[in-house]
């Protein structure tokens, strides 16, 4: 039976496979399996590594030393995104604050004269830098609008989109980060820098960029999409490390938030990556501290220190950090739902009149926030300053443009502050330090920080979805804490303990509002903790994440979740849809194949292509006998690279001879090499209105066997969507679902249930300690016999494996 499969001259491919039947239909060899693309221009990725003869041939010219060459420069690459991410969060990080502090600094000097020509220049100073934003984004980078954490998280996930990953959109992030953030606007720079650490590895993944001819041979060695999306791990991770200055917070980002799939070699690349960021990170700071870096001040490593705080809590406080909870819950599950109207209305109607009309928008909303925070403080009466404690370092009122509580915007005496002015008029950064601080009980009235809480709210709302860069982690935190701090106001109130401070409910309102609003748990724990320094409130936190992430579950998915549907960016999230359970795998396959066989026409080949776009196409041949067997999975862009070259091209339209060997021993037949396959990360890739041919060339044929994948994932026809079984090499149980999402799979066949059994894994099989050599598999009258090989056991094991006669449904 096996020297049936043999004569055709291709053993593995044949032997993995099961025959292909005629349709039910009537109609030859179409059934469903692969559906078209969709319009956007969104794509799978290939994660599937395809072990075809170029693969085995490039594979075994490749001794030890090159592996061993292989794995140093992928921490020599850990090591370049981690001082890359560092460097760019650092620039972006003395840009916004210098910036903010000229603009305050001048901003202060002027409405010492005149209340009317400071708020014009305030105003003015504004419009230029989100200006400077939306037009970068609009006319430069239009994908380095928003976050880019959805998107990111749809690359790891299996999706690439158009130009989330170009150098252009690097550079529209940085300086739009810059200009969006220090412009004002309610909007924070943390989500576009994990962005921007993506963005450095993908281009470092690639060697560089080759539009602005800023490539080098030396790094073009990664040219799998499985490589490039470990690299982009690594580079997600480091952008929160640089962000907040949390490395393991940046570790477990990524591992929760944004991959669906992990091992542990890429958790010791991504904790490498992160320490080199708080190393970067830490020697600028220090640098930062001799007085050289303007209006940032001398920095810190830690953002918002609060160790001095709190020093312990009652059972009795449990109750209103309950609470703030089950606000934090409902305030960012309302925050999600507006947020997707308000970008569903932007998207569909007013960001289709064109680019003209999105710096209109952005330019107006800058006007509101400037009119809104420079006038609201004026509402509000000055308050005269507290009794200085020396022992506090804080200063009342601070110095114009530098950071700090008690702010004197507009008072008519020297020794007084305006509370509203305190958040209003600061960088993000230092309102937070300000609401996070201790020994500042009586710094904030309850009408302010109310006020402040509905207006920039409101304003982080409509900000979010503008044609920016738009991070939401610390309008987020400011939310929170103004609501945390209010909270712990009444908590003082009440309780009448002095060992209460408000800064502590700012922190964990900050968490409660995050957990409700991104559903993140662990990662966002640990981040909270890191930019804190106050590991004794790490219970607490734990205990408002919890609360809230079950409150805002109840209402609607995580911020990220919604816009990537808003996006319509196809994500795969852990768990699958109930109804799925009720699905098998043939219902939700689609209805036609189209195939190809192994030897065929180049006029076929361009016909199909064009016809349709469907990116995977399995392979079929005939026996002697006349039976038809699935003998592997040919991709579209693998089709269109061997029509471009035409080398592979041959007048017969019969198979090469098995019995010469050829496939092994030809250096001629398999003239390409792995790289010649790998779609460019920054383009589509060919396409078939490519490819000039000439009429010659299209009466000619192709043997696909050398190029096919012959073993791609399968599954029975009737094993509903949440399980599956491999066949052949894997026999396990496993979700369809997690297959696609944990392997980024693009393609997997449906076939028939199994007429009997083949062979049986155990997990003991699967502890295979070493590996003698290769398996060898040679032919016997009944089956395949493996060489033996040692287990964890201690037994050599002999394992006889039977073929099924399954079929493509």
């Amino acid at each position: 039976m096996l020297s049936n499969h043999l004569h055709n001259g291709i053993e593995a491919p044949k032997l993995a496979w099961s025959r292909l039947p005629n349709s039910e239909d009537g109609e030859p060899d179409t059934v469903g399996l692969i559906k078209k693309s969709d319009e956007s221009g969104i794509e799978s990725l290939d994660y599937e590594v395809i072990e075809n003869y170029a693969y085995w041939e490039e594979q075994a010219q490749r001794g030890k030393l090159y592996v061993g060459y292989y794995v140093m420069v992928k921490w020599f690459f850990a090591l370049l995104i981690g001082i890359g991410t560092g460097l760019a969060a650092v620039f972006i990080n003395l840009s916004v604050e210098n910036f903010a502090g000229w603009k305050f600094a001048l901003t202060f000097a002027i409405i010492q004269k005149s209340y009317v020509a400071g708020f014009l220049v305030y105003v003015l100073i504004n419009l230029v830098l989100v200006f400077s934003s939306v037009y970068i984004v609009t006319q430069f980078a239009p994908a380095a609008a928003g976050s880019g954490i959805p998107e990111i998280k749809g690359y790891l996930n299996g999706v690439d989109m158009p130009g989330i990953l170009l150098f252009r959109t690097l550079i529209g992030k940085i300086f739009g980060s810059i200009g969006s953030v220090g412009g004002g606007l309610a909007l924070g720079k943390e989500g576009p820098l994990v962005h921007t650490g993506a963005c450095i590895a993908s281009l470092l993944g690639q060697g560089g960029s080759s539009k602005y001819h800023l490539r080098s041979r030396w790094l073009q060695i990664f040219n799998s999409d499985r490589d490039r999306r470990d690299l982009v791990t690594c580079g997600c991770a480091a952008g929160v490390s640089a962000a907040f200055r949390a490395p393991v917070g940046g570790v477990l980002f990524a591992l929760e938030e944004v991959t669906s799939w992990w091992k542990s070699q890429l958790m010791w690349r991504v904790f490498f990556t992160s320490a080199i960021v708080a190393v970067v990170v830490r020697t600028a700071m220090g640098w930062c501290k001799s007085g050289k870096c303007g209006h940032f001040g001398s920095g810190g490593f830690i953002i918002w220190d609060i160790s001095d705080g709190q020093e312990d809590y009652s059972f009795e406080e449990f109750l209103p950090m309950a609470v703030i909870g089950v606000i934090g819950g409902l305030l960012g599950a309302l925050f999600n739902q507006l947020t997707f109207y308000i970008a569903y209305w932007r998207r569909n109607y007013l960001h289709k009149n064109g680019n003209r009309v999105k710096i209109i928008e952005a330019c107006l909303i800058s006007l509101i926030t400037s009119i809104i925070s420079f006038g609201l403080p004026l509402l509000r009466k000055c308050s005269p300053c507290p009794e200085a404690d020396p022992d506090s370092g804080i200063e009342c009122p601070r110095p114009p443009g530098m950071y700090g509580n008690y702010v004197n915007f507009y008072c008519s005496k020297d020794k007084e502050y305006n509370d509203l002015a305190t958040i209003f008029f600061n960088t993000q950064d230092d309102a937070i330090r300000n609401l996070f601080s201790a020994k500042t009980i009586h710094e904030y009235s309850a009408q302010s920080l109310l006020t402040f809480l509905v207006m920039f709210y409101s304003l982080a709302v409509v900000t979010f979805g503008t044609a920016v860069p738009a991070g939401q982690f610390v309008p987020g935190i400011m939310i929170g804490s103004t609501y945390g701090r209010l909270v712990g106001m009444f908590v003082v109130k009440v309780y009448k303990k002095l060992n209460i401070e408000e800064g502590t409910y700012a922190l964990l309102g900050a968490a409660s509002f995050l957990g409700g609003s991104m559903r993140m748990t662990v990662s966002l724990c640990v981040i909270m903790v890191e930019i804190t320094n106050n590991l004794k409130l790490l219970p607490l936190i734990m205990l408002v994440l919890l609360i809230s992430k079950a409150v805002g579950d109840a209402f609607n998915e995580g911020l990220y979740e919604e816009q990537a549907r808003l996006r319509s960016i196809p994500l795969l999230e852990s768990r699958p849809k109930y109804q799925m359970r009720k699905m098998t795998a043939k219902e939700a396959s689609g209805k036609r194949v189209i195939s190809f066989p192994r030897v065929v026409k180049v006029a076929d080949v361009v016909s199909i292509l064009r016809s349709n776009n469907h990116n995977g196409f399995p392979v079929i041949d005939h026996e002697r006998n006349g039976e038809t067997l699935v003998i592997g999975l040919m991709l579209r862009s693998h089709l269109l690279v061997l029509l471009q070259s035409k080398v592979d091209f041959q007048h017969s339209p019969l198979p090469c001879d098995p019995r010469a060997s050829r496939f092994l021993t030809d250096p001629l037949y398999c003239r390409h090499t792995i790289s010649e396959f790998v779609k460019p990360a920054s383009s589509k890739g060919l396409s078939i209105h490519d490819i000039r041919l000439s009429s010659d060339d299209l009466e000619m044929y192709i043997d696909l066997a050398p190029f096919l994948n012959p073993s791609p994932f399968i599954v029975p026809e009737d094993m509903s969507l949440t399980k599956a079984r491999i066949s052949f090499m894997l026999h396990l149980m496993m979700q369809v679902y997690n297959l696609f999402r944990q392997l980024g799979l693009r393609h997997i066949f449906v076939v028939p249930r199994p007429s009997r059994v083949i062979g049986l894994i155990t997990r003991k099989d699967l502890l295979i300690e070493v590996l003698p050599s290769i398996p060898l598999l040679h032919s016997t009258n009944t089956g395949i016999q493996v060489m033996t090989f040692e287990s964890l056991c201690g037994r050599k094991t002999r394992i006889r494996l039977q073929w099924s006669s399954n079929r493509l449904v």
